[in-house]
């Protein structure tokens, strides 16, 4: 019974990995295109109103996008749910500080301070998107893209809820990077400590260059 017990919470941990692997994905590919804003606003039009009007980013990556965000969400609550039924002792008790850092005790609060974050992400720019093509079938503006997200970006309160945000985005990576990678079985003398500076390197960039996008937006309208 235990054998099966632990097969099975190893094979949530590998479906949590590879949800996390998706995201880091789309993370990586959503921050190049908003890079794009910065560079060249044609470009961002472009790339923006190819994502938003292909079918099958529409209709079979954006569904598979949505369910994987929120099956990492949920995967990773009833795990932590069940890591914490699973110690005998508090974690006061078992000075935590002792045998584990910050980010990797609290990937649960991170988690959900970004899932936060997402929903005001989603209320800004997908529903508007969703409005405009399904509601309003206005599908034809190639140049809508720029100017909606230079407007959002007017509200200083806005930027700096974006900034602390990605804040948190790189406190859940700098554990989450290297934790999918364990959990998948990439685990070698050898490769680990690679894999470390890859995530840090990761939790870092992706996260920094999301404020510099916001904060050029903001500052290039004052």
């Amino acid at each position: 019974m235990s054998t099966k017990l632990s097969s099975s919470s190893v094979g949530r941990k590998v479906l949590m990995a590879l949800s996390g692997f998706f995201l880091l994905f789309f993370l990586a590919q959503h921050f190049v295109i908003n890079l794009f804003s910065v560079v060249s606003e044609d470009t961002f039009n472009e790339v923006s109103h190819f994502m938003g009007t292909n079918s099958l980013v529409q209709f079979v990556l954006q569904p598979v996008l949505l369910f994987g965000v929120l099956f990492h969400l949920g995967m990773g609550m009833y795990l932590e749910s069940k890591n914490r039924a699973a110690r005998p002792i508090k974690y006061a008790l078992d000075k935590p500080s002792e045998n584990s850092n910050w980010m990797s005790r609290n990937m649960l609060i991170t988690g959900i301070m970004i899932m936060l974050f997402l929903g005001l992400h989603f209320y800004d720019f997908w529903l508007p998107e969703i409005k405009d093509k399904f509601i309003d079938g206005k599908w034809d503006d190639p140049t809508k893209y720029f100017p909606h997200l230079q407007h959002k970006f007017q509200d200083l309160t806005r930027v700096i809820i974006y900034c602390i945000s990605f804040v948190f985005l790189g406190l859940h990576l700098s554990h989450g990077f290297q934790s999918a990678f364990q959990s998948a079985g990439f685990n070698h003398n050898k490769y680990t400590p690679l894999i470390k500076k890859l995530g840090t390197l990761y939790a870092i960039l992706i996260p920094v260059g999301f404020v510099i996008i916001a904060l050029f937006h903001y500052f290039t309208q004052l």
